[in-house]
């Protein structure tokens, strides 16, 4: 250092930027005017993401900071200025201190806040998925900060909670064989990464918060995305009472436990030396030249890999010519304390709600969410669980995502540019060098391929736990049973759920799935079975009570006059029996039995051990203390019936997910043929199995997860206008446009999983031709939707 306090070598850099900073000062107006603010004399430039969708105008801007804000424009601040004439809301990025812009530079009009909520880190990372679902910057930033509340920003910062102890033994993990090494790598500090098919029953959210602590022992941050706020409440109570306990790992207890894991080897085998894991499929690794240590857990994230360029890579060649990499399964170990590398907290530290982690949820209003999500920011709680909308939580030093439940479709976001969960954590996952967990007691082809390509492992328990664990599922077959039991056919059951649900009612609650929710959610002409359809809109009818009048889903029209169009009838029939009639009928079949509901409407957290029925729809089953003494999932054809690419996969997981509620070896009774995959994966309690078939059969037919597919939406011309503008991939596959909704029209758009990163930038570049045009008609465009068919 030198006597000036410079680094030498560097004396001319100060110089240098201070030439730089007058010149820009010059360019705003040279000398000083009345009336002028005068540029700030450090970093005068400021690069500003303004507030406009417009995919032509995604980038950044240069304004003048004024020496009055010059304290207060600090890097992610929220900022007004001064775009096309009018005042504008955008997120301060960085300053600089020079403008390539050779016009004369606006001065920002004011810092709104200088509450930093937009870092560099989360700031990248919606740069990125803009890109990769040709959506613009300010389209993922008003999904990933929320609306800004004063109030909460006026209270003070706290400080950080202290980090937890490490667990002193796997506790729900000790059931699956690679589970307590699982956790020791996180309270070490590495990064495994992991797909998990949790057994059934309620121990998974207790399981979550064990992996959530042991990662926030390493000193690191841990982010868990549910699917609604009942989860979130849940694996809340199950962090309160995990971090509210003191525990300690003794001394002399080995590093990790259950199998050896360094011996797996990485995805590129075979090479002459140790090599980093597979970036995530789609995003290339080839930035990470320096030669990685083989990690003790397979799939674990390196250094190299964390800084890796983030992109679409030509990994297809490597899923389609090499297997996935040796099991890890193995015999149980016996404890997994973190050795001695592993951080402890400070004696008699403890962290409990609101202090170790924060929910962020919704539904409780935008001051607290907001207060909350500031106390993430800030660096206050190193625990986040949220909804969908958390998945862009600034959790700092993150060391683990988790995403339960990832083909639940809440998970997949209905605002532009529509990114999913899953998405977005494995990229967050693969640039903050962070540990991934998604679990759920099934298993989609999405993750499956994650673990096809060696980004990540299963973490599966034993078949004779499984079968331990497992209740017994046995489908019923078709109606034809239904005229063997005359209360059965009162209460629309087969004989078999029937007597399963008398025998199950003398020792406790008992679950009744129904796929539609209401009353009867669907009508037809009782003599010739035509649809019924409003006078008005020629919207579907439904019938909300017994005693009521049929109205319109649509538009609510009451249509007590109807008459059928085709024959003149005036009577209607049920096609679909929502939740609320098979209730009505339930009470019926079984006298002096309590029923209660569960839906939209009004849905239960939990219920009693005591005997009564619980009629659900898909997702409102509420925890049955002790768990429920059987489960019937009736009407197995509206779940499989639809016309959806992931159709069998989504019914096989909201049985599963239904009979998970129930004891082990208690009766569940599906009613659907047995002869079909998804029932016999349900009776085998086998979804990994199921889920490889459906990963292999979209690999045939070119679909998603192994291709990738854009959807386009609009009024035909506003297409065609739009597929002309595009520079597609050669290998792109145009399918349609087809006829959709209301005037417009559909096109898909196919390519395969390495041309993912053309077509992307070929569909932004179009809409930015149409933007820039002005172009009347707008076009919906999303990657991967979930509904293709």
């Amino acid at each position: 250092m030198g006597e000036d306090g410079l680094i030498p070598g560097t004396e001319g850099l100060a110089a240098e930027a201070a030439a730089e900073a007058a010149a820009v000062r010059k360019k705003a107006g040279g000398k000083q005017q009345a009336g002028v603010p005068e540029a700030a004399a450090e970093l005068p430039v400021a690069r500003i993401a303004v507030d406009v969708p417009l995919p032509h105008l995604d980038r950044v801007f240069d304004y003048l900071v004024p020496a009055r804000l010059d304290a207060q424009a600090v890097p992610g601040c929220r900022v007004r200025v001064r775009f096309h004439g009018k005042l504008l809301d955008g997120f301060l990025l960085e300053r600089v201190p020079g403008s390539e812009h050779e016009g004369r530079l606006l001065f920002l009009e004011r810092v709104v806040s200088p509450e930093p909520v937009l870092g560099p880190e989360i700031a990248a990372l919606a740069r990125e998925v803009a890109d990769r679902y040709a959506g613009t910057f300010a389209d993922v930033v008003r999904l990933a900060v929320p609306p800004r509340h004063a109030r909460a920003e006026k209270r003070r910062p706290a400080e950080p909670a202290p980090r937890p102890a490490p667990p002193a033994d796997p506790g729900p993990w000790a059931a699956y064989p690679a589970g307590p090494s699982y956790l020791a790598a996180l309270a070490e500090g590495r990064s495994p990464r992991a797909v998990w098919t949790a057994l059934p029953g309620p121990e998974w959210p207790a399981a979550l918060a064990r992996a959530a602590r042991a990662t926030a022992a390493s000193g690191r941050g841990a982010l868990i995305i549910v699917a609604d706020g009942r989860q979130a409440a849940r694996v809340a109570a199950a962090l309160t009472a995990e971090l509210s306990t003191e525990q300690t790992a003794p001394s002399d207890a080995p590093s990790s436990a259950g199998p050896s894991l360094s011996a797996a080897p990485p995805p590129d085998a075979g090479a002459e030396k140790p090599s980093a894991p597979p970036a995530p499929p789609g995003v290339p690794a080839d930035s990470a030249e320096a030669p990685a240590a083989v990690p003790a857990w397979p799939g674990e994230l390196s250094s190299a890999d964390a800084a890796a360029a983030p992109g679409e890579s030509a990994e297809s060649a490597r899923s389609g010519e090499q297997g996935p990499p040796e099991s890890i399964e193995g015999p149980d170990g016996a404890s997994a304390s973190p050795g001695a590398d592993a951080v402890a907290a400070p004696k008699g530290a403890r962290a409990g709600a609101g202090e170790g982690f924060v929910v962020l949820r919704a539904e409780d209003g935008p001051e607290r969410r907001y207060g909350e999500w500031l106390r993430v920011e800030r660096g206050e709680a190193r625990i986040v669980v949220g909804t969908r909308a958390a998945m862009f939580a600034p959790v700092r030093d993150l060391g683990l995502v988790v995403l339960w439940d990832d083909g639940d479709d809440v998970h997949a976001e209905p605002h532009a540019p529509y990114p999913h969960a899953r998405e977005v954590l494995v990229l967050r996952a693969h640039r903050a060098g962070a540990g991934a967990l998604f679990g759920g007691i099934t298993r989609t082809a999405d993750t499956t391929r994650l673990v096809e390509t060696g980004w990540a492992h299963p973490l599966t328990a034993a078949r004779e736990t499984i079968r331990a664990a497992m209740p017994r599922v046995r489908p019923a077959g078709d109606d034809a049973e239904l005229a063997r039991d005359e209360a059965a056919r009162t209460a629309r059951l087969p004989a078999l759920a029937f007597r399963a649900a008398r025998a199950a009612l003398a020792e406790g609650p008992v679950l009744v799935q129904v796929p539609r929710r209401g009353y009867l959610p669907a009508l037809a002409c009782a003599q010739c079975r035509e649809p019924a359809r409003c006078p008005a809109c020629a919207g579907p009818l439904a019938l909300g009570s017994a005693g009521g009048a049929p109205a319109c889903r649509w538009c609510g029209a009451i249509a007590a006059a109807w008459r059928c169009p085709e024959c003149g009838g005036t009577r209607v029939r049920a096609v679909v029996v929502g939740a609320g009639r098979t209730a009505e009928e339930l009470g019926r079949a079984f006298p002096g039995v309590t029923v209660r509901t569960s839906g939209r409407d009004a849905i239960l957290t939990e219920v009693s051990g005591k005997p009564e029925l619980v009629v659900a729809t898909p997702g409102a089953e509420p925890v049955a203390e002790g768990g429920y003494a059987a489960a019937l999932l009736l009407d197995g054809w509206a779940m499989l019936g639809r016309p959806d690419l992931r159709v069998a996969e989504e019914a096989l997981r909201r049985w599963l997910n239904a009979a998970a509620l129930v004891r082990p070896h208690g009766a569940v009774v599906l009613a659907a043929d047995g002869g079909i995959p998804a029932v016999q994966a349900a009776v085998r309690w086998d979804p990994v199995t199921f889920a490889e078939r459906e990963l292999d059969e979209r690999r045939e037919l070119h679909f998603p997860p192994v291709a990738r597919m854009a959807s386009l939406t609009g009024p035909p011309a506003a297409i065609r206008d739009l597929i002309e503008h595009a520079r597609l991939p050669e290998d792109a596959e145009l399918l349609g446009p087809v006829p959709h909704a209301e005037g417009r029209e559909r096109a898909l758009l196919r390519v395969p999983r390495t041309g993912s990163t053309d077509l992307a930038r070929a569909l932004k570049e179009a809409q930015s031709i149409r933007s820039a045009r002005r172009a009347p008609d707008p076009v919906r465009v999303e990657l991967d939707p979930l509904e293709l068919l």
